[in-house]
């Protein structure tokens, strides 16, 4: 099952007590997943579709209880690509179609049939029914993406003027979506997670939410344990590179002049590093007795270098001189 609708099964079972704030979730859920039917001369049918059973019972109970409206679920099975089934309910002109229309804030005014192109202005004017008409969208035409992967929300909508409008409520909560044009649709969306987790707690998914926080905590602690490893394997890398570089160093110098030439500091600096070729600096100032801190480590291993360069370019200059 995916994050985007174990979300919405948890905001089904999200039910509110105050009747404005159940029109106004039923409002958004027919915004996003109803369609309009004619049914004959200002007779007209309401069909709300949804691929989720949980779904489909919330509205069968906000209808039956709150309506007085019983209708039924019928469920159409999607043979093709394995896609999920559909839940249909169809609320008709008999049943009182209309007149329900009329109090969601679908319809222009009470005695026309254009449908109403915006969120209903009551519904800006409580911060409850405005999350619950927010829940009410998600659960008709909204999805989340799974936080593993990336952190997105959004709502599809084939309506520019209502997308516009939808935005404007989500923004009035504090929040910060935006609207972008996709094929035929208008996508209302938001891209942090910050933004979507304050927008899940205020709809009801605070179960989704701790799933979004949990998963943030465990990406960030992969991505610092990475960049850790990283580091380290850097530091290791540049550790074992420059004792190579050393004990090529010493060889030279042994090769050309004998280490016994060298300073008595510098002959028992030189012999530890040839033996303990893994030993970090600081590791082999522990050994010298009496012991020398790793910055005096290195500033004897940078003597060493010095005369060792100095015995290569002698080479390279005797090497120039015997070509002429």
């Amino acid at each position: 099952m995916s994050f985007s609708t174990e979300t919405k099964n948890e905001l089904a079972r999200v039910i509110s007590d105050d009747l404005s704030c159940k029109k106004a979730e039923l409002s958004g859920i027919v915004k996003l997943a109803g369609t309009i039917q004619i049914a004959g001369y200002k007779k007209i049918n309401l069909k709300i579709s949804t691929e989720l059973n949980s779904v489909a019972r919330k509205i069968f109970k906000i209808l039956k209880s709150d309506f007085n409206i019983n209708t039924t679920i019928v469920v159409n099975k999607n043979q093709m690509l394995k896609r999920n089934n559909s839940y249909i309910l169809t609320i008709k002109s008999d049943m009182g179609s209309e007149q329900l229309m009329k109090e969601l804030g679908l319809l222009e005014n009470e005695d026309g049939f254009l449908p109403y192109n915006k969120v209903p202005s009551w519904v800006f004017e409580d911060d409850e029914c405005k999350k619950a008409f927010i829940r009410g969208a998600f659960l008709g035409g909204g999805s989340v993406s799974d936080p593993e992967k990336n952190y997105h929300l959004e709502f599809v909508t084939s309506n520019e003027e209502f997308a516009e409008s939808l935005m404007i409520l989500i923004n009035s909560l504090g929040l910060n979506s935006k609207i972008v044009c996709r094929k035929n649709s208008y996508v209302v969306y938001l891209k942090e997670s910050e933004q979507i987790s304050d927008l899940l707690s205020h709809i009801g998914g605070f179960q989704a939410l701790l799933s979004l926080q949990n998963t943030k905590i465990l990406k960030q602690m992969r991505n610092n344990v990475n960049r850790l490893v990283n580091c380290e394997t850097a530091n290791l890398s540049k550790t074992v590179n420059a004792a190579v570089r050393q004990v090529e160093n010493i060889k030279l110098i042994q090769s050309k002049i004998g280490i016994s030439k060298l300073p008595k500091n510098l002959q028992q600096i030189a012999l530890l590093r040839v033996e303990n070729e893994d030993l970090t600096l600081k590791e082999l100032g522990e050994l010298l007795n009496p012991p020398i801190s790793k910055s005096g480590v290195n500033h004897r291993l940078k003597k060493i270098e010095e005369i060792a360069n100095d015995l290569r370019s002698k080479e390279f200059d005797d090497d120039s001189n015997d070509e002429d």
